[in-house]
Formats: C-alpha cells, sequence, structure tokens
C-alpha cells in the first residue's frame, strides 16, 4: 500500500468513527445506568470513558501524519533555491514533521499514562464501593440488577457484536505499517465488546435469580480496568528502552498486547502454527495430516460438543446425597438419593445436588467469643451489653404464662397499670446462646428447595432459607422459655431443656414444610445478663449450692443402691421387698392370725432367696446350720439310746468303762500319768527303764497309752 496522505486520511476517518463510537457507547451506557439505576452499565462505562482519550489521540495523530505528508509533497515540488537546493533549510521547513515528533514522544505518553489513570482510578473506586456494601453503617445504596432485562440482554448482546465487528475491521487495517497504530484503537474496541458479553451473560443469570453473578462480573470488570492499566504501564516503561530503527513509527503505550489477541484472533492460529513448527523442526502444518486435522476441526469440535452434551444427561448421586431434575428452571421429577439420574441435555434440564448428610449449624442470635477456660457469670470482660436476650417466667407465674401462650394469646406485659416492678415480678431475663443442628432430612430435597430461595443479600452472612429457619426457630425458643421458670431453665429437672425445644422447633419445621430434620440443640452459655452486676454472683452461688444438695443426694441414693445391690441384688425390688418386710413386722406385731403370719414370713424368704445376694446367702447359711445342729443332736441321742442296753445288763461295768475312757482321752497327750482314786491291790505297774532320746520322738507322741 501508498504511504500517503490518502491513507491517513482513511485512518484519520476511521478514528474518527472510533471515537465518536466510543463517546456515544461511553456517554449513553452511563446515562442509562444512572437513570435505571443498573449497576453494571455504570461500571461497563467506567471502562469506556477512559478509551475516549486514546481515540482522540488517534485522530490527532493520524491527521498530523496526513498533514506531515503534504507538507513533503509541498516541500517535494517547491523551487530549488540556495545551496541546498531548498527555499528554506530542511530543518526549517518541515513544521508538521517537527510537531508529529513531538506528538509521538509526548502526546502518546501522556495519553496513555491519563488512559491508565483513569482506568486504575475507577477499577478502584468500584471495588472499594462493593467492599463498602457490606458495611451497614456506610450509605453508598445497594447493588441494583434493573428492571428491563430483557432490554439491557438485547442491547448489551447488540453492542457487543458490533463493537467486535468494529474492533475486527480496524485490526485488519493495522496490519499495513502505516495504520499499526490502529491495533490500540482495536484492542480497546475488543474490550468494549467483552464487557458487553460479560453484561449479556449476567442479564441471563439475573433472569435465572441468580444475582450474585452478576455482582462478581461487576467486580472482575474492574479488576480487568486495573489489568489493563499496569500493562498499559509496563508498555510505557518498555517502550522507553526499545532500541528503534529510522523511520519507525513508535507504537502506543495503550496499545493492549492481550486486547489485540482477541480483536485478531487469526493472529492466534499462526502464533500456534510457528510454535508446532518449532517443536517439530520441520514444517509440519504443511503436511496432510495437519491440513486434515485443520479441514475437519469443525465436525472434530461439532463431535467434541455432542459428546459433551451426552456426558450431561448423566449424573452421579453420591450415597449420602439428593438431587433433583430442573428443566428450564423448574423443579420436575422425584427426589434420588444414591443412585444415578437420566436427564436430558443441558441446558435443556440441570440437576441441583445437595449433601444431605452435612450436618448444618444455624445460631440463634449473635455468637459470643468464648475464652479457653472457665468463664465465670460474674466475671466481666469486654462488652457488657445484652446480647441473645430471653425473657423467661419468674417461678410461679410460669403457668400463667404457659396459659396465654398456648391459648394463642399476646402477653399482655405493661397492661391493666401495671408498672416495671409489677412485671419484674412476672418475668426475668437470661442471656442464652442457642445453635441449632441440622441437615435435609431423607427424600425432602424437593421441600428444602420449595421452602424458599437461597438468595443472600449484601450485608447478610446468611442466606434466605437460613434466615427464615432462624426466625421460626427463635419464635419457638422465645416461646418456650418464657413458659419455663428461672431455676427450672438454670437447673432443669425432668425432661431435659434441650429435649423439649428440639421437640417444639422440630414441630414447628414440619408444619411449615421446611424438609429440614433437626440434629440437636446446643446451648453453649447460659447466663444470666452481665448488666445484673452482683445478682451473677448469687446465681453462682445459688448454682453451687443446688449442684451440692445434688451431690449429697446423689451421693447418698447410690450408697443405696450399693447396699441394695449387695443384699438383694437387684436395686430395683429393693422397694418391693422392703415393703414386704414392713407388712410382715406389722402383721407379728398384731398377731392376728399365726397362720398368715408365717405364709408371709414364707413369702418374703422366697423373695429374698430369689435375689440371689448377700441376704439370701445368710439365710441359706442360717439354715444350713440349723440342720448341722439339729443333725448332730439326733446323733447324740442316738448314741444315748444304743448305750441304754448296756446300761441295762450291768451298771457299774460300765460305769467303769466309760470313766476309764474319759479319762484315757483327756490323759492321752499327757506326758505325766497319775491314777487316782484306784483301790492299789487292784493297780499292777509295769515299768521298763530306759535312757531319753537325745532328739525328738515322734513315737512318745505318736503311742498311745492303755490303762489296764
Amino acid at each position: 500500500m501508498r504511504t500517503d496522505h490518502h491513507a491517513y486520511q482513511q485512518a484519520t476517518r476511521v478514528a474518527g468513527y472510533g471515537l465518536l463510537g466510543q463517546t456515544v457507547l461511553g456517554f449513553g451506557l452511563l446515562l442509562w445506568g444512572w437513570l435505571s439505576e443498573v449497576t453494571i452499565l455504570t461500571t461497563i462505562a467506567t471502562w469506556m470513558i477512559p478509551g475516549i482519550l486514546a481515540w482522540l489521540a488517534l485522530v490527532i495523530v493520524f491527521h498530523q501524519h496526513r498533514l506531515e505528508r503534504l507538507e513533503a509533497l509541498e516541500l517535494d515540488d517547491a523551487p530549488s533555491i540556495g545551496e541546498d537546493g531548498r527555499l528554506f533549510s530542511a530543518d526549517d521547513a518541515r513544521i508538521a514533521a517537527k510537531r508529529l515528533k513531538w506528538m509521538h514522544a509526548w502526546l502518546m505518553p501522556i495519553a496513555s499514562v491519563l488512559y491508565a489513570l483513569l482506568l486504575v482510578g475507577f477499577g478502584l473506586y468500584t471495588l472499594r464501593w462493593f467492599g463498602k456494601l457490606d458495611d451497614a453503617n456506610a450509605d453508598v445504596g445497594k447493588f441494583n440488577t434493573g428492571d428491563a432485562l430483557g432490554w439491557q440482554l438485547a442491547a448489551t448482546m447488540g453492542l457487543a457484536v458490533l463493537a467486535f465487528i468494529f474492533s475486527r475491521w480496524v485490526a485488519g487495517m493495522a496490519v499495513h505499517s502505516a495504520w499499526a497504530n490502529l491495533r490500540g484503537g482495536a484492542g480497546i474496541m475488543v474490550g468494549n465488546a467483552l464487557t458487553l458479553l460479560a453484561a449479556a451473560v449476567g442479564a441471563v443469570l439475573a433472569m435465572l435469580e441468580k444475582p450474585t453473578f452478576l455482582e462478581g462480573i461487576c467486580q472482575g470488570i474492574a479488576i480487568f480496568m486495573i489489568a489493563v492499566a499496569v500493562e498499559t504501564v509496563f508498555g510505557l516503561i518498555l517502550n522507553l528502552y526499545r532500541p528503534r530503527r529510522a523511520n519507525e513509527v513508535p507504537r502506543a503505550a495503550f496499545d493492549s498486547r492481550v486486547l489485540s489477541l482477541f480483536a485478531a484472533p487469526d493472529s492466534i492460529v499462526r502464533s500456534i502454527n510457528e510454535a508446532v513448527n518449532y517443536q517439530f523442526g520441520f514444517e509440519i502444518s504443511s503436511s496432510w495430516g495437519y491440513q486434515l486435522l485443520l479441514r475437519n476441526a469443525v465436525r472434530l469440535g461439532v463431535f467434541g460438543v455432542v459428546v459433551i452434551l451426552a456426558l450431561t444427561t448423566l449424573v452421579i448421586v453420591g450415597p449420602g446425597e439428593q438431587a433433583m431434575r430442573l428443566r428450564f428452571g423448574a423443579i420436575v421429577g422425584n427426589v434420588l438419593q444414591g443412585e444415578p439420574m437420566f436427564k436430558l441435555p443441558w441446558p435443556i434440564d440441570t440437576a441441583i445436588i445437595d449433601d444431605v448428610s452435612r450436618v448444618r449449624e444455624l445460631p440463634l442470635g449473635i455468637p459470643t467469643r468464648r475464652s479457653g477456660g472457665t468463664e465465670l457469670w460474674s466475671a466481666k470482660g469486654g462488652d457488657d451489653s445484652f446480647t441473645n436476650v430471653f425473657l423467661v417466667a419468674a417461678g410461679t407465674q410460669s403457668a400463667v404464662v404457659e396459659d396465654n401462650v398456648r391459648s394463642g394469646g399476646v402477653v399482655d406485659l405493661f397492661g391493666g397499670g401495671r408498672n416495671v416492678n409489677a412485671i419484674a415480678d412476672e418475668f426475668a431475663v437470661v442471656e442464652v446462646e442457642i445453635v441449632l443442628q441440622y441437615r435435609v432430612r431423607d427424600r425432602e430435597l424437593d421441600k428444602w428447595l420449595n421452602f424458599t430461595s437461597d438468595t443472600r443479600s449484601r450485608r447478610s452472612s446468611l442466606d434466605m432459607r437460613s434466615r427464615t429457619l432462624r426466625a421460626i426457630a427463635m419464635r419457638e425458643a422465645t416461646q418456650f422459655l418464657s413458659t419455663k421458670p428461672l431455676e427450672e431453665v438454670f437447673s432443669p429437672q425432668g425432661q431435659s431443656l434441650l429435649a423439649g425445644l428440639s421437640e417444639r422447633v422440630q414441630r414447628a419445621f414440619d408444619d411449615h414444610q421446611t424438609g429440614v430434620e433437626l440434629v440437636g440443640v446446643a446451648i453453649p452459655q447460659l447466663r444470666p445478663p452481665l448488666s445484673t452486676g452482683d445478682y451473677a454472683g448469687r446465681f453462682e452461688e445459688l448454682s453451687v449450692s443446688a449442684q451440692n444438695a445434688r451431690r449429697m443426694v446423689e451421693s447418698a441414693r447410690s450408697t443405696v443402691n450399693t447396699t441394695m445391690s449387695l443384699l438383694i441384688g437387684d436395686a430395683a425390688r429393693a422397694a418391693e421387698i422392703v415393703k414386704a418386710i414392713e407388712e410382715l413386722r406389722e402383721s407379728e406385731r398384731a398377731s392376728a392370725d399365726p397362720q398368715a403370719t408365717a405364709l408371709m414370713r414364707a413369702k418374703v424368704e422366697t423373695m429374698l432367696l430369689d435375689a440371689r445376694a448377700q441376704t439370701a446367702s445368710v439365710i441359706s447359711s442360717a439354715r444350713a446350720k440349723r440342720w448341722e445342729l439339729l443333725m448332730d443332736a439326733k446323733r447324740q441321742a442316738a448314741e444315748v439310746l444304743g448305750q441304754s442296753a448296756s446300761w441295762a445288763v450291768s451298771p457299774e461295768l460300765y460305769e467303769q468303762r466309760r470313766t476309764m475312757e474319759a479319762l484315757a482321752e483327756a490323759l492321752a497327750m499327757v506326758r505325766v500319768k497319775y491314777i487316782i482314786g484306784i483301790d492299789p491291790d487292784r493297780v499292777r505297774v509295769d515299768a521298763e527303764m530306759k535312757e531319753a532320746a537325745s532328739g525328738l520322738n515322734l513315737a512318745d507322741y505318736m503311742e498311745k497309752k492303755t490303762l489296764e
């Protein structure tokens, strides 16, 4: 192409079109977003407005190139006067050329710096604005998606197509060296197309009730602006150190290399071909295999898309998961759990999979920070303000409050002319931290999804479903605690406080068809409010005393159970056996019917023996001892009766024999023998003199002496 003033005139005209389009797009979207309060449109406008400076700089530079070419033509046609053959010297005559050189040296870098500063400023402002949305004290408005999402989708998609076509046309012109600086404008215009396309995708997601994705797109555009600004600054710095060739037109710093690839995607293909040829070491891109691959690239792409869509027809639902089909956003079919699910290809059918085995926690109120050690009610530290405060009935007034709540009425706290002291006599204040632990019930994912939406506001950490569950549970907890007296809340007896609250909350969840199964209710903290001062310490003293009394009662009950288990074998039957013994004592004292008393005694003994414990062992031992004594007495009686015949034959002989047996038995172990009371004429002594053995002679002790 011939590089003359006509070429630069055409480039100036195209740059003017780009400037006009950039201005209309930037301020048009800004006005639309400001009037309709659409945040995404104002964010895109902040990207487009800095591009006006770049297009304006291109218009000025290309116009100066045209003036420089006209000046060169005029100097070529001027008459030859002077030694140098010109009317004026070359340096003094080329005013337009000097001005063009100055523009490349100063105007384009200044425009690039201003372009980068605007992008960084708008990007940081947008990110900071999104950061303040989470602050409840900051009055910065709110994120709006807009009401006319259909018109927004149509406009952004149409403008994105037009911007991409224009950027592609400008990138094609920039192939020529004279129009090389148009690459910067093409990159800015393709950036417009990308941001508008992102807005169109966000509008589609907003129609599908997913506005959070639109917020992420806005923040992504802000990050994209900062990234382009950083690339511009790096390009400006590299231009300062890059060596230049003669008559080379410097490349503008706002000419993004990354955006230029999107504006000219065919250059990516050429780069890939060159990289492949370099890796293989020869022109593989000219081979028949590579050409065959290129010719069938579309078919392979279609085949890949078909395979991917076919894969979306099968969804594997894990054992602890539940899934449902959505057809164009509407729930169809039944709940599936732990089995494969077949559906139509995406995007006709989509699947929602939820891990129902995961136990979720939902605090009722504001969770408090707890230290690792023991916390005392009377210990104050940090924030002493009221948090998670509930009303409970004071003493005997719990029955009145419970009747009012059950009847559906509202407890009139300040009616009837009652003052604050009267109300304080009926109610007390406690600080309770309650944490619900729940999960989705089996085969009830449809109820969980139809209960409420899962949208989440900017200033809330919980979605709408969790907030609704918390409101229902908070209502039930408030009513439940208001029916309980203060002493029962701090020292529950009988049915557990947690069990009663769990049943009530679960019943409320079932009534509202939430599809939630309450796993448990935890109360990490239960105490009087810290602002009550010394009363918290008194509560602690009362609680310690109650615990000591309960400990003593439990210790005594443990002793009773241990004793009864030792004596009877079963502590549960102790009351029955004791009652039977008391009835036996009453019958013995009355002594009205001895036979009935004997029957009652036998019944008590049978009960004690059946227990097979220490008492049964004592009774069995006593019975055995009684039989032993009885049988010994019978033996002695039988022995006496057996000797009566001998007595009858010779009483004197029987008496002497029994006397001798008694003496033999008594004196058997005595070494010195004495014979007393016998006539000496009837005694014969037979003695044998022997020396005593020096050692122990067991025969002396084993020998049994007989008397004659």
